[in-house]
């Protein structure tokens, strides 16, 4: 990809966001500063959250962007029968999240919003999750152990639990950890030829 003249802004904190995006071999820096508040209405469909906010955090940055300036945003939600697991509030609702993801299957739901002056466009990606059943000796270990407070749903695929536990991905594994990096590479390549 030919970013000549473009500078890519990754305005997330997320550590696994920043490496995921440097596998891609693609310039850029970090810029978390943001007004926005992540709250939404409840009557919002669950699957359109994240989009909602990924767009939130792109128009919520702190300043216009200027020519050749590319700004990538993100969100991630797990969802279980229709309820969104955020971040946990602390370890007593990582424990009630993964005990309701032990034996189950749930979706992980990723939008990116890709911004420059004059362009805009957000896409979302889903990916299938499933985990055996877990112990609450194997629930304590994981949450002691790798304080998953800030990963939605309260847990991080590519940590303990993923090796441990997950039994079948159906989409991409990237995606789980937060940042759908074909569909950002896809993005990023359109952007990089607007003039």
């Amino acid at each position: 990809m030919r970013l000549e003249g473009k500078k890519v802004i990754l305005a997330s904190g997320s550590p696994r966001r920043r490496e995921l995006l440097e596998a891609l071999d693609i310039p850029f820096e970090v810029d978390t500063r943001s007004s926005f508040s992540e709250e939404f209405d409840p009557s919002v469909p669950h699957d359109s959250v994240p989009a909602l906010m990924s767009i939130g955090k792109s128009h919520g940055f702190w300043r216009p962007l200027e020519k050749g300036e590319i700004l990538l945003t993100s969100d991630t939600m797990v969802l279980l029968d229709k309820l969104i697991m955020g971040k946990p509030h602390g370890r007593e609702d990582a424990v009630r999240m993964l005990r309701s993801l032990s034996g189950r299957t749930h979706e992980v739901i990723t939008a990116v919003t890709v911004r420059d002056r004059s362009h805009e466009e957000t896409v979302s990606d889903v990916t299938k999750v499933s985990f055996r059943p877990l112990t609450e000796d194997e629930i304590s270990y994981y949450i002691d152990t790798y304080r998953p407070y800030d990963k939605a749903g309260g847990y991080g695929i590519q940590e303990w639990i993923g090796f441990a536990a997950c039994t079948g991905i159906d989409g991409s594994f990237y995606n789980v950890m937060g940042f759908p990096v074909h569909r950002v590479y896809e993005l990023l390549t359109k952007f990089a030829q607007y003039e």
